[in-house]
């Protein structure tokens, strides 16, 4: 059964969001691990696959967005992915994906902006009300 992770964040902005997410997608793939990153929009899309390039100047995490080739080990989008499954799935939209379960791992990533803080609270009652494994990192903990 699929093993549900929450990691809070102490931030409040998107970006933050991002960059949390991209460590996470490179500790992954260094592990040798395929990731599928879940979006809202082609907009977001673009802004994580911009995120993967430059978050950090010596790390290199290829990947491909759902348009491109989704037999990439790391794949962002926000459609049609029916055929992805096993490895993570690093959710950053607003609402838990139709496929969430065909995933070893979810990933969802909270920053203290109430929209993000809302959703991903909608998101947690949803898992555990269905009885999958939840587990909370406090990472405000960690840095204060």
């Amino acid at each position: 059964m699929t093993t549900v992770d929450f990691y809070i964040l102490p931030g409040n902005t998107v970006i933050q969001r991002y960059i949390f997410a991209c460590r996470l997608v490179e500790k992954a793939y260094k592990l040798g691990h395929r990731v599928y990153i879940h979006a809202d929009s082609r907009e977001q899309v673009k802004e994580i696959d911009e995120q993967l390039w430059s978050f950090r100047k010596t790390s290199f995490v290829p990947h491909t967005t759902e348009t491109e080739d989704q037999h990439s080990q790391i794949v962002i989008g926000c459609g049609d992915v029916n055929h992805l499954q096993d490895g993570l799935l690093v959710n950053l939209s607003n609402d838990v994906p139709d496929i969430f379960s065909r995933f070893d791992r979810v990933s969802e990533i909270v920053v203290q902006d109430p929209v993000i803080t809302a959703s991903t609270r909608e998101s947690y009652r949803f898992y555990r009300d269905r009885g999958y494994q939840l587990v909370s990192h406090d990472m405000r903990k960690k840095h204060g």
